[in-house]
């Protein structure tokens, strides 16, 4: 779907690029606009993400089945994060959402919806459930960095609380909170071991799914062949690396970035996937910008369960 927001209306709003398009980077200082939405003071436009809805009496016991969320009695309201993944266990699509007693509503990133839609309806067999894509209809807000919520499209102005705070605001909290964002921070390979979604967003103890081997496999046996990574970047070059940037350790490439911001605190920061081997402590440099990693991801992870089952 294509959207402009009507906050885009509001003082000081700048549009987004790329992915973020449609609604506001910022409203005139990114940097405090962090701040007020640490503070619970502030509310981010997120309208250009689309929303889908399941309904039917089957669907959290489909969903359960098809995705790598314990979902079979869950609370209403409850708010969790699931993924799809490949046979190889690879990332295909990742929706954050919750059910209300009839429906379960969920949002994921511009332009995915229609893909996540047709792969969950040719999955539907004799199952009592149906899929929608209510995006013209459903927007989301977000209030706190963790605190979602769908709106009315149409009462979208009238939903605000606080003040508004831009996608820059949004995006360097997350990235300082090392969570990975599907199509920015992953790419066809990523497997959920790789970028911390062990735990958030893969239930280890349930039934199972697609993809689920390669997941229990490298949790239980293996370390996987990349983790994420916190950057914190040198501030004095005034530039982010692009987005897909090489990393480099000694002039040779180990990674990739993902996604980079400004952090009102921390400074500039970026997320990247790099080889499991790259040692902590070495200095890295990307797009000609020096770099220091902090894990998001073990190196190690993996090792201290096969140590448990050796015992």
């Amino acid at each position: 779907m294509s959207w402009s927001s009507p906050l885009l209306r509001s003082p000081g709003a700048v549009e987004a690029d790329g992915l973020d398009a449609g609604v506001a980077a910022h409203y005139g200082d990114p940097l405090r606009e962090q701040r007020v939405l640490l503070a619970g003071d502030g509310c981010v436009d997120l309208s250009h993400r689309e929303v889908i809805r399941v309904d039917g009496p089957d669907r959290l016991g489909w969903l359960h089945s098809l995705t790598t969320q314990h979902l079979v009695g869950l609370p209403p309201k409850t708010w969790v994060t699931t993924l799809v993944l490949s046979p190889q266990g690879h990332v295909e699509h990742a929706m954050t959402g919750y059910d209300d007693g009839r429906s379960f509503w969920a949002h994921v990133g511009p332009r995915e919806a229609a893909s996540l839609l047709a792969w969950l309806d040719s999955m539907r067999f004799m199952m009592r459930v149906a899929v929608h894509d209510v995006t013209h209809e459903w927007a989301v807000l977000a209030h706190r960095p963790h605190d979602f919520e769908l709106v009315p499209r149409a009462d979208l102005e009238a939903s605000v609380r606080g003040a508004l705070c831009g996608s820059w605001a949004h995006e360097a909290l997350r990235i300082a909170r090392g969570e990975p964002r599907l199509g920015l921070d992953t790419d066809h390979r990523t497997i959920p071991n790789e970028v911390g979604w062990v735990g958030s967003a893969v239930h280890l103890d349930k039934g199972c799914y697609r993809g689920q081997e390669t997941v229990a496999r490298v949790h239980n046996l293996g370390r996987p062949p990349r983790r994420l990574v916190m950057l914190n970047l040198d501030g004095s070059v005034d530039r982010l690396p692009e987005s897909k940037a090489e990393v480099h350790q000694d002039g040779r490439s180990v990674g990739v970035v993902g996604s980079a911001a400004r952090h009102f605190e921390l400074g500039p920061i970026a997320l990247a996937l790099v080889k499991r081997n790259v040692p902590l402590d070495a200095p890295l440099t990307t797009d000609g910008v020096a770099a220091i990693q902090e894990p998001v991801v073990d190196p190690e992870v993996g090792l201290h369960v096969r140590t448990r089952l050796q015992a």
